[in-house]
């Protein structure tokens, strides 16, 4: 019987706008996965690739989301742990192991064990950095349909120059974390409208 080790990882934590989101992967004995890293040192279309040949061979997967509001109130470590502890228990089937790419435990008692650089080094966690990179990728690309003017589908939400420029003209949306540097200091008399 196969034991049932889940990667978990997240991506967005640098970001000023939009979530951060987290994904789990239970991978097969026997997957077959070429080039599986950390998702920032893959193209955008091999990341694609792999994320369709990863959710095919998955025994399971899911996502986790931790969004602006959540991220002010409990700060970012919190809220990228909480991201994380959402995805393994949206996993249809409960992990016997989880590995967690860093050095921070997930707040659960689920036997876990963290990796600095696992999403260079565990193939489930790789896998779960793909997943999360290419679902936050696909969310920023419609929120930049809903607040256009902020270039949120072409840097994703990070301190770019063109972000900042943005912010400087438009002030932050409801989808910008307004306690971070960069937008804290453009969203003073700023009334978020959620």
């Amino acid at each position: 019987m196969q034991e049932l080790i889940a990667g978990v990882d997240e991506v967005g934590r640098g970001c000023l706008a939009g979530p951060v989101v987290a994904a789990a992967v239970i991978l097969p004995n026997d997957f077959y996965l070429r080039d599986l890293t950390d998702s920032k040192k893959l193209t955008v279309k091999k990341r694609e690739l792999l994320a369709k040949q990863i959710k095919a061979q998955a025994i399971a997967w899911a996502f986790g989301f931790s969004w602006p509001r959540e991220i002010e109130r409990i700060n970012i470590l919190q809220a990228s742990l909480k991201a994380m502890y959402r995805a393994v228990l949206n996993l249809k089937l409960r992990p016997t192991l989880v590995l967690v790419d860093g050095n921070q435990k997930i707040p659960f008692n689920l036997p876990q064990q963290t990796i600095i650089k696992g999403d260079s080094l565990i193939p489930q966690i790789s896998a779960a950095s793909i997943l999360a990179k290419t679902i936050r990728d696909k969310v920023m690309f419609h929120l930049d349909k809903r607040y256009p003017g902020y270039g949120l589908a072409k840097h994703k939400g990070y301190a770019t120059k063109e972000h900042l420029r943005a912010l400087a003209s438009l002030g932050p949306s409801v989808i910008h974390r307004l306690t971070f540097k960069g937008v804290r200091e453009k969203g003073k008399n700023w009334l978020p409208g959620i």
